[in-house]
């Protein structure tokens, strides 16, 4: 599907776009065009055994993955944050992510409660590639959302005062 450039309106005074001068290279993305992304972010990063690619942190893991076929071909970007909470914790962290996702584009983060009752957090950001997409702009979204789930990370740690009380617990072998 294309869009003729005359059926756009122009609001008035505004140049017409050259599309020659921004044209950028569109390609169907896959998992070596990200394992190619992080190895210049200087990232360490596994495929796991489903076949997932993933960069591991201390605290949570980010997945780079392609889902669908065609047209609805979908590259999401999926962070698992590892601090388990309790579900009586659920309260304030709903607060927490509510105001998160009120105000930035990305991660979208919800909660997810496991089996043994343990709720654990996980941050999305997708993108539907079916059709192709410029190379720039990929790279442009892949490099935001990773420094996005990084972000979120500290500001859910201070958000819930969880750096206070990780600097109030003593030290092992600490006298008080």
């Amino acid at each position: 599907m294309s869009i003729d450039p005359s059926s756009r309106p122009n609001p008035e005074g505004q140049p017409e776009p050259n599309p020659s001068s921004t044209a950028e290279a569109v390609i169907l993305p896959d998992q070596d065009v990200v394992k190619q992304l992080l190895e210049q972010m200087e990232l360490r990063f596994v495929v796991d055994e489903e076949g997932d690619l993933a960069a591991p942190w201390e605290e949570f893991r980010t997945y780079f993955m392609f889902r669908g076929e065609g047209d609805q071909q979908v590259y999401a970007v999926r962070t698992f944050y590892d601090r388990p909470y309790s579900i009586d914790d659920k309260p304030r962290l709903y607060a927490a992510i509510d105001d998160w996702n009120s105000r930035t584009l990305w991660p979208k983060v919800y909660t997810h409660t496991h089996d043994d009752g343990s709720v654990r957090l996980i941050g999305e950001a997708q993108m539907l590639i079916g059709g192709g997409v410029g190379l720039e702009h990929f790279v442009a979204s892949t490099v935001s959302w990773v420094r996005a789930s990084i972000e979120f990370d500290k500001w859910l740690t201070e958000a819930l005062g969880l750096v206070k009380d990780m600097e109030s617990e003593p030290e092992e072998g600490d006298d008080e």
